[in-house]
């Protein structure tokens, strides 16, 4: 069986991604979390990834570290990872890939931190402008292939690539046009993403760096985590 190591619920959206993927699409794994609120997390990172990053899949004795590649390593054992259909398929991993290497800004000020409500202290012009592709990105696959998901009927890589960002939005009250903002809310309304979500608000360890960047960028509004 799979090992998926994966960080903090709460924090860490790039164990999200595969995390999601693989429960959505009801691949069987282990679940293996490794804090990183502190030196002993990050030096069991680096025992796991040869990155010193989760998430982090094992399988037998291959290690798949960083969660493009971990969707690209499930592709090749399980059909449903991408659409089915060459055109979607190239459109879905074409998007994967632009939210994987792009849209630093909102990545930067918004942080994941599914548990709190944050007002932002200022909105700059390049936040304005990745929310506005954002919106585009997401209406032209959901035109393109029908919906309900970005390439389709079905939930694939490319819907996983962006659970985090729902979040995100949950979070910061960012706003998107109607058919994005239902496309978020059905993310949210996944199984999976109600289970981390769950998880989530559990965890009690707070990340220094994560929290103080949040009282920097913006008001707190609401904190649900647990105490």
């Amino acid at each position: 069986m799979y090992q998926l190591y994966i960080a903090n619920k709460n924090y860490s959206s790039w164990s999200l991604r595969p995390w999601v993927l693989m429960q959505e699409l009801k691949i069987p794994f282990a679940e293996r979390v490794v804090p990183f609120g502190d030196d002993a997390g990050w030096v069991s990172f680096r025992k796991i990834s040869p990155s010193g990053k989760v998430p982090c899949l094992i399988d037998g004795e291959v290690a798949v570290w960083d969660s493009l590649a971990i969707a690209e390593y499930l592709a090749e054992r399980h059909k449903a990872v991408w659409p089915a259909d060459e055109r979607a398929r190239a459109w879905a991993r074409s998007a994967a890939a632009e939210m994987h290497s792009g849209f630093n800004e909102l990545r930067s000020r918004c942080s994941m931190s599914c548990g709190v409500r944050m007002r932002l202290n200022e909105f700059p012009p390049a936040l304005a402008q990745e929310i506005a592709r954002l919106g585009s990105l997401w209406n032209d696959g959901l035109g393109r292939f029908g919906g309900p998901f970005l390439a389709g009927g079905a939930f694939t890589a490319v819907d996983a690539f962006f659970a985090p960002v729902a979040f995100r939005i949950q979070s910061y009250g960012l706003i998107l046009d109607h058919r994005a903002a239902d496309y978020a809310t059905r993310l949210l309304r996944l199984g999976p993403m109600r289970d981390w979500y769950a998880d989530a608000l559990k965890e009690t360890l707070r990340d220094a760096p994560h929290e103080e960047h949040m009282s920097r960028i913006g008001s707190l509004l609401d904190d649900l985590r647990a105490r």
